[in-house]
């Protein structure tokens, strides 16, 4: 009952409006934008105006927020769910912005031991499943200017397997990817490719004499 309400509230919520002028000024400061078609802008746009209106942005560690940021930030964080839609960032509010690096105090307790450890660690970003999201300007806009082409995912840390990663990317990279790491996997394709084209070669030459040696009627 109370799922339904929230979902009731926030589709009655004013949707944020984001200006032309300002959708036009965050798509020429990054290819990252910029080298989307079209329809994908426009649904990125819809997704961001989504994002903005029930987000909760807050600065800390003495950064000063602007709208631009918050735009900026917004449609980064709509693009991996540009073909799940909105819901898939459904569960958490706030997003706090930091203006670089910031440090986190950790303490683990060892279970076996009853030991407890303290220390700090220096994070440019850090999130939990119920929020919130926690970021560093200066790498949102490292990232803007210095868009990535590829994202690569540890196997071995994230589910604790013995080994392997997967790569998402254009086909191009990830070809070019394979190469340079795995060289004897890369020559085994080569191969094959050029073996099927052999094959396909002769098919076409068998099938071209077959049928010039047809008796016409």
């Amino acid at each position: 009952m109370f799922d339904g309400l929230t979902r009731l509230r926030d589709a009655l919520r004013p949707r944020a409006r984001i200006t032309d002028a300002d959708w036009d000024a965050l798509i020429a400061s990054s290819a990252l934008f910029a080298r989307r078609p079209a329809v994908d802008r426009d649904a990125l746009r819809a997704l961001a105006e989504r994002f903005l209106a029930k987000k909760r942005f807050s600065a800390a560690g003495g950064h000063v927020l602007e709208p631009a940021q918050c735009l900026a930030i917004a449609a980064i964080a709509s693009l991996p769910v540009l073909r799940l839609g909105f819901d898939a960032l459904a569960g958490w509010r706030e997003v706090i912005v930091y203006p670089g690096e910031f440090r986190v105090k950790r303490e683990h307790h060892d279970e076996h031991s009853g030991v407890v450890t303290e220390g700090e660690e220096d994070l440019i970003g850090e999130a939990w499943e119920r929020g919130p999201l926690v970021l560093s300007w200066a790498d949102v806009a490292t990232d803007l200017a210095r868009p990535f082409d590829m994202v690569s995912v540890a196997l071995s840390k994230g589910l604790g397997a013995p080994g392997g990663s997967l790569l998402a990317g254009s086909s191009t990279l990830i070809a070019r990817a394979v190469r340079a790491t795995h060289p004897a996997v890369s020559r085994r394709s080569r191969t094959r490719r050029a073996s099927w084209r052999s094959s396909a070669r002769k098919r076409s030459a068998t099938a071209r004499a077959a049928a010039r040696s047809r008796p016409r009627r």
